[in-house]
């Protein structure tokens, strides 16, 4: 018998494979002379095959039809359904677009005639949600799934075998660099076919060392984006269902990942480090040996190279296929985010994230110091790290400040001053930019006193000599000397060097930045930004010993979240899944310990700013004289409550001081009780207003506790949300709520329950500075008050000038409470918080006993207290609220005329919320866009939150001392990552942007 070797494509033998030339008509009658199904057909795309979509008269989706190219066998297509089914069996909660099967399980196929030929055309199971292809930004969440899924095919097609697999396509990494060459001439612009030859060139290099302990075997070959189904179930694009498997061959098994990451790259705001999640979620479901994470990023460059040259070479072959052309300008963006970082750095990153990290270190000390004539003892370190004292007082923003330290330690007499090897600089910090900036040292700067020689270290040989730079080896690294002055060194370039041999002669005051690289690798700059910084650095070691200190050691483990969770009741949760260590804050601005600087606008506890030099100074200097409990006579407190009590109206003239917002609640509660004799209390729903026992009573908001409402002691009760946007009357129906409101109260009082207080926050905060009806206050403190009982007014977000035009929240309603409770800005941080009353009711405690607190109202809270008043004063900050606070309003409607998920821009003055919906008609929530787009605003350098019962408005309280550049920088950067998330999961009514207060 004679076995014929089954028909399987050659790229190389055929040199192009154009898709075939079918229109959507005749894709309709082959759906119905080949299969039986009237639908009408849309065209889907491709390169090299025809695939439509097959939808009935009313639009359902019925199956997709694909035509596959020519070129393909029925071996290979076999293959490809095989291999379908394969995963489908093995991960039974992913969906694949399997062929349709008939009854007896014989796969739905026909052959049709093409321009090129006999052409076999199958029906494929639709999958509902829409691929991730497009250029919307993928969240990590999105980017770890997509490599989750590659993990998963890779592990069902470890064993699979099939004749249909022994194939040569183009898109086969094995043969990138064949593609390459031949292709190339396809590309026009003589700078873009450089690029892509040499970085061919390097990444096949690299490839080359380990390619052949790279595993094989059987590979989808295009996970991509454009393969990749999102679950019709989820909000936010995660994928799991997966498409086309017209690629299906026997290849490196690593280059299925490689493609998925290439993939991600084209998308909005992505570059190379955002593919880190997709590489762990592979790792953790089929591990990658040391060789295929060394292959990883040189493969996704070729990739990139790949898709350049094939898409330009398709174009010409293909003139008339409009899903080729329109994918060219993406494929350079893949192609210029995979190079834009070097495969050596890529590949170290890589390393890092999966523990293969292998850290190098300078062998030992050299016998020979580098600074001739110095000890130990006469280098001074300098800290330029966020939590450096240097850093204070904004500091960290002047370009100047590193020299300027330096020049004072030399000052005081160090002989020379040196900075660390890897670690963050602040100094190096951009307030306001989207982008981290580069603030890891890759090497040590040195700053000398004395005029000073420099000396080799070790044997070598001086590689290069110029003014202000020489280059030397030093063992197995290669030592980079370049200092001011443009001084040139003594040997010239080419000259064996001994250790101790003199390099350069350098005038007093020099500076030297010193590093030690490897010698085959790419140059490192003198900073690298955070995110590769662990790249950058495999290719360093630490030069420390050269100048007589010690080494560095290793960089911190980010452990720092494990030991919070450890101690920490983790029901104190923190902001962000994987937050940034922040260590410092210095007025609208929070800083990192990588030294990135983020524009704080959720600081409502900081009105002055943080760090303000004025509170600092105040404090500090009442610490060194003293600070004790109220109950002892001192000036402070008399002063700071006579201050408070007269920014009230009559008959608010008597204070308490404690050290909480929620024991402020707490306390109110107590005093209107106890001064009514009624113990029920009235609250409104959708309100936060504390965690101790009676605030936490009063709290109703669902968002802090999900059983808020069901859990209320029996003597609460509540009154429905006077929510204009969106409660149950709107607009100008909200008149309604107070009528309502009055109703609830008298029907208590006929039940023989009138309540003690009504408490309500007189601004909503919580509900994300939405403004109660006009007049709403006014009807309902005149029912309390007709059945005996208070008003409290909880000003302890709004209070204190935040809302700009009024200093109190209920000065907006032109009504006067009887008990009003203050916090957070009232001692710019520092604990403290207040109730202020009439005498009358005050005096009512007495029935109850007695009050202490032993901080609230000590020396140093009192202090505290009155120069936050004084700052507020003096800075205009109230001023600063009406006008800045208008800016960033204007800006923000402005955004929800270009953004549809804006449904309302609520607040005053810097208490806003941005309420974003999927439908301004329904006003559905958008809860889950909401915290995607805070995780992208952080990204992006700016801290936001979610707030409100659905968790879907943007809560915007920034320090009252910010400006109007970080305003505008604060909308741009919405505006932009509004725009890269899109309008997913939105519907596509759209009505009127409601002003929302």
């Amino acid at each position: 018998m004679t076995h014929h070797q089954p028909r399987t494509v050659d790229f190389f033998t055929r040199g192009a494979l154009a898709a075939p030339q079918v229109t959507p008509d005749q894709a309709r009658r082959i759906a119905a002379e080949s299969f039986g199904i009237a639908a009408r057909a849309e065209s889907l795309g491709s390169q090299q095959d025809a695939n439509f979509l097959l939808r009935q008269d009313d639009g359902t989706p019925t199956a997709v039809l694909k035509i596959a190219n020519p070129a393909f066998g029925a071996t290979e297509i076999d293959a490809q359904d095989t291999a379908a089914d394969l995963i489908a069996a093995a991960h039974r909660d992913l969906r694949l677009a399997t062929v349709l099967r008939t009854p007896d399980g014989a796969p739905q196929t026909a052959t049709v005639h093409t321009d090129h030929g006999p052409a076999t055309a199958r029906l494929l199971r639709y999958l509902h949600g829409g691929t991730l292809s497009g250029p919307r930004h993928l969240s990590p969440r999105t980017v770890a799934a997509m490599g989750r899924v590659a993990g998963r095919v890779s592990t069902a097609l470890r064993t699979f075998s099939h004749p249909g697999l022994e194939r040569v396509l183009q898109w086969d990494l094995r043969y990138a660099d064949r593609v390459v060459d031949l292709l190339l001439e396809h590309l026009p612009e003589a700078a873009r076919r450089t690029a892509v030859l040499a970085a061919t060139a390097e990444a096949w290099t690299e490839v080359g060392k380990v390619g052949d302990r790279l595993p094989r075997q059987a590979v989808h070959l295009d996970l991509t984006d454009d393969n990749l189904v999102r679950s019709p179930d989820s909000r936010l694009p995660l994928p799991d269902g997966i498409i086309d498997f017209g690629d299906v061959t026997a290849s490196w098994a690593v280059g299925e990942l490689a493609i998925t990451l290439s993939s991600i790259l084209h998308h909005d705001g992505m570059e190379p480090h955002h593919v880190l999640p997709a590489v762990r979620a592979f790792h953790e479901v089929r591990p990658l040996s040391a060789e295929e994470a060394a292959a990883l990023w040189p493969l996704t460059v070729l990739r990139a190279a790949t898709l350049v040259v094939s898409g330009r070479h398709q174009a010409a072959v293909d003139a008339d296929n409009a899903y080729v052309h329109a994918n060219l300008d993406r494929e350079w963006r893949i192609f210029e985010q995979a190079t834009a970082v070097p495969c050596a750095v890529m590949t170290g990153l890589i390393n890092e994230t999966l523990g293969l990290a292998e850290h190098r270190a300078l062998a030992s000390p050299p016998v020979t110091p580098l600074v001739a004539g110095a000890a130990p003892d006469d280098v001074v370190i300098l800290d330029l790290s966020t939590e450096a004292d240097t850093m204070d007082h904004g500091a960290w923003m002047e370009e100047s400040t590193p020299d300027r330290l330096a020049a004072s330690l030399l000052a005081q007499g160090s002989a020379a001053v040196a900075t660390r090897y890897a670690r963050p600089r602040l100094s190096a910090a951009k307030a306001l930019s989207h982008s981290s900036p580069a603030t890891i040292a890759t090497g040590v700067d040195l700053w000398l006193r004395r005029p000073t020689v420099l000396q080799a270290p070790c044997d070598g040989e001086l590689l290069h000599a110029a003014p202000g730079h020489a280059v030397l080896t030093c063992r197995a690294h290669v030592l980079h000397l370049t200092f001011t002055d443009a001084v040139q060194p003594g040997p010239p370039a080419g000259t064996s060097i001994r250790s101790g041999d003199q390099l350069v002669s350098l005038p007093a005051g020099a500076h030297v930045h010193v590093s030690l690289q490897q010698p085959d690798g790419p140059a490192v700059p003198v900073l690298v930004r955070p995110e590769y910084a662990a790249g950058w650095l495999a290719l360093t070691a630490d030069p420390s010993p050269l100048i007589g200190m010690s080494a560095t050691g290793s960089r911190p483990q980010p452990d720092l979240l494990a030991r919070r969770d450890a101690t920490f009741a983790t029901v104190q949760e923190h902001y962000y899944d994987d937050p940034p260590r922040i260590e410092r804050g210095w007025r609208h601005h929070l800083l990192s310990t990588d030294g990135r600087a983020y524009l704080d606008m959720v600081n409502n506890v900081t009105p002055l700013g943080h760090a303000h030099p004025r509170v600092e100074q105040a404090i500090s200097r009442q610490l060194r004289r003293l600070n004790t409990n109220s109950r002892f006579h001192y000036a402070s407190v008399v002063e700071f409550t006579e201050r408070l009590a007269a920014l009230l109206p009559d008959p608010l003239d008597t204070v308490f001081l404690v050290n909480s917002g929620s024991e402020a609640v707490d306390l109110a509660i107590r005093l209107a009780v106890g001064a009514t004799g009624h113990p029920d209390v009235l609250a409104l729903r959708e309100a936060y207003h504390g965690w101790t026992y009676a605030s936490d009573a009063v709290s109703t908001s669902v968002a802090d506790n999900p059983n808020a409402l069901a859990t209320r002691p029996s003597w609460v009760h509540t009154v429905d949300s006077p929510n204009s946007y969106r409660g149950r009357h709107r607009g100008e129906k909200a008149s309604a709520y107070a009528p309502e409101a009055v109703q609830v109260i008298d029907d208590l009082a006929a039940d023989g329950r009138p309540p003690g207080a009504f408490i309500s926050e007189p601004y909503y905060g919580n509900a994300g500075g939405v403004a109660l009806p006009d007049g709403y206050l006014d009807q309902v403190y005149k029912a309390v008050r007709r059945h005996g009982g208070l008003a409290v007014a909880d000003e302890i977000q709004v209070g204190y000038g935040r809302l700009g035009t009024w200093f109190w929240g209920f000065e907006q309603q032109q009504v006067v409470p009887d008990i009003v409770c203050v916090a957070k800005a009232m001692g710019n941080g520092h604990p403290l918080g207040a109730v202020i009353t009439s005498e009358a009711i005050a005096a009512r405690y007495r029935d109850q006993g007695y009050f202490f607190s032993s901080t609230g109202g000590s020396p140093v809270s009192s202090i505290a207290g009155l120069t936050v008043l004084d700052t507020l004063r003096d800075e205009d900050l109230q001023g600063n609220a009406v006008r800045n606070g208008a800016r960033l309003k204007s800006r923000l409607r402005t955004l929800a005329h270009r953004h549809r998920i804006i449904g309302a821009v609520h607040g005053s003055g810097l208490y806003l919320g941005v309420e974003l919906v999927r439908d301004r008609a329904t006003l559905e929530p958008a809860t889950e866009e909401t915290g995607e787009l805070c995780d992208r605003m952080l990204e992006l350098g700016v801290i936001v939150q979610p707030t409100g019962d659905h968790l879907n408005i943007l809560k915007i309280k920034p320090p009252l001392c910010i400006d109007s550049t970080a305003v505008d920088f604060f909308t741009e950067t919405l505006d932009r990552a509004l725009t890269e998330l899109g309008e997913d999961g939105v519907a596509h009514r759209c009505g009127p942007v409601r002003p929302g207060g």
